[in-house]
């Protein structure tokens, strides 16, 4: 599937991205980027596959031509339930004090 302008600009906005950022990410240049979204000139198909991948990246889904057009939607992210910092030792009152019977080792 190759990326449409309006893919590209709607993606740009799902992310919060400036033409600035995609050109960064995606290593195309900036005026290539704003002549593609404004209809201009048609990228190389390579071109397109860097800015699409790097969209991709960033965050975003495309949604293939299904009867009702092609879009952009964001991925859902992973969130964890607690916090999972690894680095810290966390001690808890409770485990502090020694609960074992005397001579017990504990």
């Amino acid at each position: 599937m190759s990326l449409s302008s309006a893919q590209c600009r709607a993606a740009r906005a799902l992310l919060e991205w400036s033409q600035d950022d995609l050109s960064s990410a995606s290593k195309v240049a900036k005026a290539t980027i704003a002549n593609f979204e404004a209809g201009k000139r048609a990228p190389y198909e390579r071109t397109l596959q860097d800015m699409k991948q790097a969209l991709e990246v960033g965050g975003v889904i495309f949604i293939p031509e299904n009867g009702g057009g092609a879009g952009v939607r964001l991925a859902k992210r992973a969130t964890a339930s607690i916090d999972t910092n690894e680095t810290q030792t966390v001690q808890y009152e409770e485990h502090l004090t020694n609960d074992a019977p005397p001579g017990a080792g504990g």
